[in-house]
């Protein structure tokens, strides 16, 4: 069963670039992954926000993604580069 996860992540004044790098770097590895079926990275045009779209093949390949080497550097960095992140993990309806 698939696993869907929607991030907002909202970067603090100044770090558009250096967080949309590293975000750009998550994707690339990510979708490398086996359990990878979808992740997409969306940007929004008027303000330092961006949204992953994921879908993942099941929770213990998720659960494998968290702990590659490059979502724990973002994780370490987060604070220094955005106000916040949501993440909310859905199950799909239509």
């Amino acid at each position: 069963m698939s696993i869907y996860l929607t991030a907002i992540i909202k970067g603090k004044a100044d770090t558009t670039a250096a967080l949309k790098s590293i975000l750009l770097n998550m994707v690339s590895n990510s979708r490398r992954e086996e359990a990878c079926l979808q992740y997409d990275l969306h940007e929004s045009p008027t303000d330092n926000t961006f949204i992953f779209q994921e879908e993942w093949a099941s929770q213990s390949g998720l659960d494998m993604h968290n702990q590659q080497s490059y979502i724990q550097s973002f994780v370490e960095k987060s604070l220094e580069l955005t106000d916040s992140i949501v993440i909310y993990k859905t199950k799909k309806l239509a």
